[in-house]
């Protein structure tokens, strides 16, 4: 019998300190329209993201602003599981973390589903340990909707429009181990700029989802 399967999709990396259940002011979840759309410009090609403030305020906001400081610019995609999922936002070509804000209040109970080409928080075994780091569902993970397997799931913020060709080919790519990186791409996969679209552009429907791919079993 197959064993039941599960991954934490964790932040790597040394904190100083951890805030925990630290929460975004108010003010910094006002500014932006309902619906941003973000475009992250790889070494693969552009993705571009749009998010869903009215359901994921907290997430959203993180995100932005992570955005609009250059956070991204530069990081790769550090975590590559083909049938899972594809993760950034975290580290640069060299593999040196980037600092952090406090991390976010987790947001997994808005309704917004791991379903093929969303994005979500990733986050380590406290579920209010969320920061900077990201990750794109390849498949539908219903396995990590709320409340998944420790009473709470990853929070879904939003959800891939256009690019699916991008995520794809990033998915398939060649991954090795090295060092505490587990399914690191061989060659760097990296966010070259990250920026906020002034001028919102129409989502392209998505190709046909694959089937749902389990949880792959932490390593």
């Amino acid at each position: 019998m197959q064993e039941t399967r599960r991954l934490w999709i964790k932040s790597l990396g040394l904190f100083a300190s951890l805030v925990t259940g630290a929460a975004l002011s108010g003010s910094a979840l006002a500014a932006d329209p309902v619906m941003p759309q973000v475009s992250l410009k790889t070494t693969e090609g552009e993705i571009v993201l749009e998010l869903n403030q009215e359901k994921a305020p907290i997430s959203v906001a993180n995100f932005l602003q992570y955005v609009k400081s250059g956070h991204y610019n530069g990081t790769i995609f550090h975590r590559v599981i083909d049938g899972f999922m594809i993760q950034a936002g975290g580290y640069t070509a060299d593999l040196k973390g980037k600092p952090t804000r406090p991390p976010i209040q987790i947001e997994s109970k808005n309704g917004l589903k791991n379903e093929t080409y969303s994005v979500a928080m990733a986050r380590m075994g406290n579920p209010n340990s969320a920061t900077a780091q990201f990750f794109i569902n390849v498949v539908d993970n219903v396995g990590l909707d709320y409340p998944g397997q420790d009473g709470w799931g990853y929070a879904v913020f939003g959800r891939v429009i256009k690019g699916y060709e991008v995520v794809n080919k990033i998915k398939g790519v060649l991954v090795d181990d090295k060092g505490i990186f587990q399914n690191i791409p061989v060659k760097p996969i990296t966010i070259t700029k990250a920026t906020i679209l002034k001028k919102p552009i129409e989502p392209v429907p998505p190709p046909n989802a694959a089937p749902p791919g389990g949880m792959p079993m932490q390593q």
